[in-house]
């Protein structure tokens, strides 16, 4: 059986005279210009990367058809994880319009941001997800330890969902801090849902300067322990990335962790995961 293709399930870009993305504070500077697709191009084809799934980095539609129109111009991109308000009543019609677009995969709400724990479990958001759901589109979830609980009830509640945990929902691992019980507990439950996966993506900027396998050894093991190979998927969350480190570093740092496991299960994560999940074009 052929390989899947390598694929970068979790990257960003931005343009920012388009003036939508709020969190670009002083603590960003590094990253705060223009970041296009020619910017990552070369390190892809440097690592062997057939394509990416780019992901929303501002809470609002317009940045969505951004990155569809990037993705018109670039094949290598082969998916995009957009924002839709999911409160809105309206959200469905969104929902078509953006999926004329075949690389449109689905919408991530930025709930990390979302001070109301709960804001996903309203009924007009569960809703919104039962028609996401109905369309075959899936759900970025980016949670952290707080939202594990209320992200099963809405597993629960919309079971045809598919659903992706983002950066295995950022686990307080910065300065040697234990992951926490409450963690493992909540990603453990998760896994029980067979619709939920995880991707192992943005963990060098949770845990910060010195970060090594050794340091993000303990989550990715847990991870794996309870998702297994075929429902974890690898990002690189560039370029937050660079806040932290680099994206050579990050695959070598990434392949020592997943040194000891089949080529199967590597092929998965680093591809077969993301390909089937997100139903992307092979070619």
């Amino acid at each position: 059986m052929a390989q899947p293709d390598p694929i970068d399930a979790h990257q960003h870009f931005w343009q920012i005279a388009r003036g939508d993305y709020d969190w670009m504070t002083d603590d960003v500077a590094a990253i705060r210009r223009d970041i296009l697709p020619a910017d990552l191009a070369p390190v892809l084809q440097r690592h062997g990367i057939a394509g990416t799934v780019v992901v929303q980095a501002a809470a609002t539609v317009a940045e969505t058809d951004f990155l569809l129109s990037l993705a018109q111009d670039h094949g290598w991109i082969k998916g995009v994880v957009g924002w839709v308000d999911l409160a809105d009543p309206a959200a469905a019609q969104t929902f078509d319009r953006l999926a004329a677009h075949p690389a449109f995969k689905g919408v991530r709400p930025m709930l990390q941001d979302i001070s109301d724990t709960r804001w996903i479990a309203q009924p007009a958001v569960i809703a919104n997800l039962h028609k996401l759901a109905e369309r075959g589109l899936r759900l970025d979830a980016l949670v952290t330890p707080r939202h594990l609980n209320v992200l099963a009830e809405v597993a629960q509640q919309v079971p045809s969902l598919k659903i992706v945990i983002d950066h295995c929902a950022k686990p307080v691992i910065a300065g040697g801090a234990d992951a926490g019980d409450d963690w493992r507990r909540g990603m453990a439950q998760l896994a029980k849902l067979p619709q939920i996966m995880c991707k192992v993506s943005g963990l060098a900027n949770e845990a910060g300067p010195g970060w090594t396998a050794d340091v993000l050894r303990p989550v990715v093991d847990h991870v794996l322990a309870r998702f297994g190979a075929e429902r974890v998927m690898w990002g690189s969350d560039w370029p937050v990335l660079n806040l932290a480190g680099n994206y050579d570093r990050w695959r070598s740092v990434s392949d020592e962790l997943f040194a000891l496991l089949s080529d199967a299960d590597r092929a998965a994560i680093y591809g077969g995961t993301a390909q089937r999940f997100y139903g992307l074009d092979a070619g």
